[in-house]
């Protein structure tokens, strides 16, 4: 089953993606909330990878609606993020994140992050 990776800039969605083929761990890039959210309507992600800043519908507003919605509410969702501040930081893991990586992002963290997250051994 494979990830998804939403992230409104597709160089850095692109990057992350190839990187999580490195690690062999697939995933479906979604560019932006909208279509991120036309695309959970079908598919249920193993995990998500959850960019913060982005226009319209923000990434915290996707977190709370992945984490209210039954069918989408355990998969592990890992934010990354240029976004730095503490008070995000809180935000995000009290809405449910299993961890906050920050850009850019080295392939060792991504790794760290994905095991802490029990998608890799």
């Amino acid at each position: 089953m494979d990830g998804l990776i939403i992230d409104d800039n597709r160089s850095m969605a692109d990057v992350l993606q190839r990187m999580l083929e490195v690690l062999d761990v697939p995933a479906r890039v979604a560019y932006g909330s909208s279509a991120a959210l036309s695309m959970l309507g079908d598919f249920i992600p193993r995990f998500v990878c959850l960019d913060i800043n982005m226009p319209g519908i923000d990434g915290t507003e996707i977190l709370a609606y992945l984490k209210r919605e039954p069918r989408l509410m355990k998969a592990p969702v890992i934010v990354i993020t240029s976004d730095d501040q503490p008070e995000m930081k809180q935000r995000v893991l009290r809405g449910g994140a299993q961890a906050i990586l920050i850009k850019p992002v080295t392939m060792e963290v991504l790794e760290d992050a994905l095991k802490k997250a029990g998608l890799m051994e």
